[in-house]
């Protein structure tokens, strides 16, 4: 059940899409991203997060960047389901350009077209992007 938040009496909930567009390690773009998205989960929003460009490299499983002497942040990611995110989707043409398959993937995500991406990012109040 999404509870939201209260403004005065009344519960807002809103849709939030988090875009993930940036590699994993290099930047903090990656792990903040995790971090706001485990946020808007717990407070109870309807959230859904979008992997696309060289931000489909966050979900390719195994990765070790102990030698940069970071850790791998991307384990939080399979805590998403059961935090209520709705929806994780990988944009389906960026991960063929990137030499990718869905198998490579550490989590089931939903392959997304860009016609499908424009409808995703239409159909949410808020866009977040990392």
């Amino acid at each position: 059940m999404v509870s939201g938040y209260r403004k005065g009496r009344e519960v807002v909930v809103k849709r939030l899409l988090y875009v993930n567009r940036r590699p994993p390690h290099g930047t903090i773009y990656g792990h903040e991203g995790l971090e706001v998205l485990f946020t808007g989960a717990v407070f109870d929003q309807l959230v859904t997060v979008l992997f696309l460009d060289d931000g489909v490299y966050q979900l390719v499983r195994d990765q070790d960047p102990s030698a940069l002497g970071l850790k791998n942040y991307a384990k939080g990611f399979r805590a998403l389901e059961e935090l209520g995110v709705e929806a994780i989707c990988v944009a389906k043409d960026d991960l063929a350009t990137r030499g990718l398959v869905p198998e490579d993937l550490a989590l089931p995500a939903a392959l997304v077209s860009r016609e499908e991406i424009t409808a995703l990012m239409e159909s949410h109040d808020v866009i977040l992007s990392f």
